[in-house]
């Protein structure tokens, strides 16, 4: 049993209610838009896009090291001391407050950092993506929670996740996405391929074609932790297969409380049942590995080449 398991009982599966921290899950969402931004607008492209997401660290989410000029610099999430950093490779760092604050305020003070710093001709596309009626960072004065509390919640389940995702990558040979965060969708993925080319993806609302298409130019399995929105509200672990194979929605899958999304086409776990389960570890494992089982096998992908 794992230190992630075993310690569940002392509160390391934090309870995460959406209805409860939904106003702050959306300014955050912002802000991790535009510190997203400029890692997109700077790290050369790679393929599915996996230059712009964040990672996890043991204190929230980071850029790693973004390139600019003869240097680099990076950007770190606290959410334990609640700051924000920037920090380059010549030495320097400067960090901002998240406590509550508009988007404006945010994204006003995250450039003039970076101005400070020596940074000071990054531009970026300002309107958020993935959300539903965005409004630029500049004049958004509607997103400013911040509920601590509910940040280190958010953190710790992070945490957890990350750990279970990163074990389920483990396992597989061949090509496989880092575990990464998108601040598009808000949710830490990752996603294992089969090495064949896939349909064109009819794309997704507020996502431009261009960047669906390249994200799922291949047959993909992906899974991970979204802690919910507006469509589903409640924090989930999820899993997915593009193209979705005949058959896939009525697989078995454990452990209980799993069901298929039919308007996500994704099967969900709800983050609520695996954290009070005796295992959550175990129990997710469990759901990642039955998902990408019945997507490899209803799929035909070559799975004695792909897994270790």
């Amino acid at each position: 049993m794992s230190n992630a398991e075993s310690n569940n009982g002392g509160g390391t599966w934090p309870s995460l209610p959406y209805e409860e921290w939904r106003e702050t899950l959306a300014t955050l969402h912002m802000w991790t838009q535009v510190v997203g931004k400029v890692r997109l607008a700077l790290a050369p492209h790679v393929n599915h896009w996996w230059q712009v997401p964040l990672y996890v660290t043991p204190r929230g989410l980071t850029t790693s090291p973004v390139p600019y000029r003869s240097s680099t610099f990076q950007v770190d999430f606290d959410f334990v001391d609640h700051r924000l950093r920037v920090a380059t490779s010549l030495g320097d760092t400067v960090e901002l407050k998240l406590e509550p604050r508009t988007v404006a305020d945010f994204y006003e003070e995250f450039m003039s950092d970076l101005h400070v710093l020596g940074l000071d001709d990054v531009e970026i596309w300002t309107t958020p993506v993935e959300v539903e009626n965005p409004i630029p960072f500049e004049r958004d004065d509607t997103h400013r929670s911040y509920d601590a509390e509910y940040v280190e919640r958010f953190r710790r389940a992070l945490v957890q996740a990350d750990q279970v995702l990163q074990q389920f990558r483990s396992g597989f040979t061949g090509k496989c996405s880092p575990v990464h965060f998108f601040w598009g969708s808000f949710d830490l993925a990752v996603t294992r391929f089969s090495g064949r080319r896939a349909p064109e993806h009819p794309g997704a609302p507020g996502v431009a074609d261009s960047v669906t298409r390249e994200a799922y130019s291949h047959e993909v399995s992906s899974a991970g932790f979204w802690p919910g929105g507006p469509a589903l509200p409640e924090p989930i672990f999820y899993s997915y297969a593009y193209p979705e194979p005949t058959g896939f929605k009525d697989a078995r899958v454990r452990p209980g409380g799993v069901y298929y999304n039919k308007d996500f086409k994704e099967f969900a776990l709800p983050y609520e049942a695996a954290r009070r389960a005796a295992g959550p570890y175990t129990d997710v494992l469990y759901f990642l590995q039955d998902t990408y089982e019945a997507a490899a096998d209803l799929g035909n992908w070559d799975r004695a080449a792909l897994e270790r």
